[in-house]
């Protein structure tokens, strides 16, 4: 009697042979998704680096078939070209993105064409370049949507940019068969990477003197151009007082000026 109560004290209870098994299973579980986790981020990591390397050798292909006439072999440069070692992806996801790069023929200044490549070759061939040394990356969306001050962006646009693009951004004529591009049709990154690489007669904005923020604030004003027509009507091309002044002067002087004649001969 004395033995059998002893063994029945001194059974282990149903519940604790459950807890054990629960607690098995929870920590090979965890192991199991911390194992799987770590080997997925590893694959990912591999994926995202082969996937660049990859859009580097297309872009590499794509330079030498369609750039290295002028810009040499290995981007270093010729007597037809500058070397494009350290202009980073900006400068050429803007010069070939705009169609300036190939140029068509020479002349004083690279003119804006529909582009040559699609959005992919042109990844490729700014990754390519962008591998050759560092410079200014492709600017993220969250600066280049048009999202800033646009009354902020209006003063800094005519402090640094209109004396070259106009106040409207309509652009006008420099020296020697040059020009400042019109912006009334141009996108937010495209406008970014101009101010970030200084192509053709621009000078370069970098985060020094015009910062990101300053940056995208110039952008939203540009936008806001873009999609407001003028308020007082025909807008002349936008060109400024002077060019609507005379146009007042030719025009409505010399409506004037018929009015009269025709009153004179009718009365005659």
């Amino acid at each position: 009697m004395f033995n059998r109560t002893k063994n029945k004290k001194g059974r282990r209870s149903p519940m604790a042979t459950v807890s054990l098994i629960v607690v098995g299973l929870m920590t090979t579980g965890g192991a199991y998704a911390l194992f799987s986790s770590s080997a997925n981020a590893d694959d990912s990591v591999s994926t995202v680096a082969a996937s660049s390397q990859s859009q580097v050798n297309q872009g590499e292909k794509l330079f030498a078939s369609n750039c290295a006439t002028c810009h040499g072999l290995s981007a270093q440069g010729t007597g037809e070209g500058p070397s494009l070692i350290g202009v980073g992806a900006a400068s050429v996801d803007f010069q070939v993105g705009t169609g300036r790069m190939p140029m068509a023929a020479s002349g004083p200044q690279a003119e804006e064409k529909p582009s040559q490549f699609t959005n992919e070759q042109v990844d490729q061939l700014a990754a390519y370049v962008a591998s050759l040394g560092p410079g200014p990356a492709v600017p993220s969306t969250s600066l280049t949507k048009g999202g800033g001050d646009a009354a902020e962006g209006a003063e800094l646009f005519r402090i640094n940019c209109a004396m070259c693009h106009n106040v409207a951004g309509a652009g006008g004529a420099l020296t020697e068969g040059k020009y400042a591009p019109k912006l009334t049709d141009v996108s937010g990154k495209h406008i970014y990477e101009a101010m970030l690489t200084g192509p053709q007669n621009m000078p370069v904005f970098n985060d020094l003197n015009i910062t990101p923020q300053q940056k995208a604030d110039i952008i939203t004003y540009l936008k806001y151009v873009q999609d407001n027509s003028s308020p007082g009507g025909f807008g002349l091309g936008a060109i400024g007082p002077v060019a609507e002044g005379l146009f007042i002067w030719i025009f409505g002087l010399g409506a004037v000026v018929a009015m009269t004649v025709w009153l004179t001969a009718k009365s005659n």
